[in-house]
């Protein structure tokens, strides 16, 4: 199920983003990348503000190690993520914070009615008043990591639902329990696994749940449609934490993002462009 305002969600990220991200993450002036690339300063700027020009695109991509195509179909508007269809246990909430929307959960066993948040949004209005419809038994509330935007509303969610929350130990946070990276918990029947997906965050954590009609992998800012958050801490561990805890799972995985649209593990090993060859 997804509340109205996740419905029509844009991509998190343009081509412009993905280079910026990219070429911030390895470090390059952008004398040093129009260098390697082979074009002048000029083209990379035109490239940065938009441009859409296949060669430039490949120059540039090489040098980051960025998927070519993929990175040129996403300039060109020609990557839309398929639509992704939610199974029962899974409603999906975006709210507004400052200029962009972000992302959260509920997810609940279909049996039991147990259920949790995760990460809270900028309001966490609409997943009080859906667990509510839903008699929903909200237990614990876990956290993908500690930015602002995910844990905005956290005080609330736990004084209104008494359930536990839960984040890394990598990334303490007051109220919060923490947990090593690879701990097991449960809702109702349902098995949720964690992975540390560290690199945007320092305690970033992905959170796979097992037991609904589809497999679902709750990340946080790790990896968007098309995209991912990019390194805020560490890009190289960024990359090597998603390729290791993300992409390894099956490809009929549901990615459940921090921002945007849905999507699916297969889709973005095919798609995005910075891990699809």
């Amino acid at each position: 199920m997804i509340d109205p305002s996740f419905a029509s969600l844009p991509l998190e990220d343009s081509a412009t983003d993905i280079i910026g991200k990219a070429q911030r993450g390895l470090s390059l002036s952008n004398e040093a990348l129009a260098l390697r690339a082979g074009i002048s300063v000029e083209d990379l700027l035109k490239l940065k503000s938009g441009g859409k020009d296949a060669e430039l695109l490949h120059r540039v991509s090489r040098v980051l190690s960025l998927g070519a195509s993929s990175l040129n179909d996403l300039a060109n508007g020609r990557y839309v993520p398929a639509v992704v269809d939610p199974p029962e246990g899974l409603f999906c909430s975006s709210t507004p914070f400052h200029d962009m929307m972000v992302n959260s959960y509920v997810v609940w066993d279909p049996d039991t009615l147990d259920a949790a948040f995760f990460d809270t949004g900028s309001d966490a209005e609409a997943m009080f008043d859906f667990a509510s419809a839903y008699d929903l038994q909200v237990r614990q509330i876990f956290i993908t990591h500690i930015h602002s935007d995910h844990i905005l509303d956290l005080d609330r969610m736990i004084i209104k639902t008494g359930a536990q929350a839960l984040v890394s130990s990598l990334e303490p946070l007051e109220g919060a329990e923490p947990f090593q990276p690879g701990a097991v918990f449960s809702i109702g029947r349902l098995r949720v696994s964690t992975r540390r997906t560290s690199g945007h965050a320092t305690g970033g954590i992905t959170y796979v749940v097992e037991g609904l009609s589809k497999s679902l992998a709750i990340v946080g800012d790790a990896m968007f449609a098309g995209s991912m958050g990019g390194g805020m801490v560490s890009y190289d561990e960024a990359l090597r934490t998603n390729r290791q805890e993300i992409l390894t799972l099956p490809d009929e995985t549901i990615i459940c993002p921090g921002h945007g649209p849905l999507t699916t593990v297969g889709e973005q090993k095919r798609a995005n462009p910075f891990f699809a060859d």
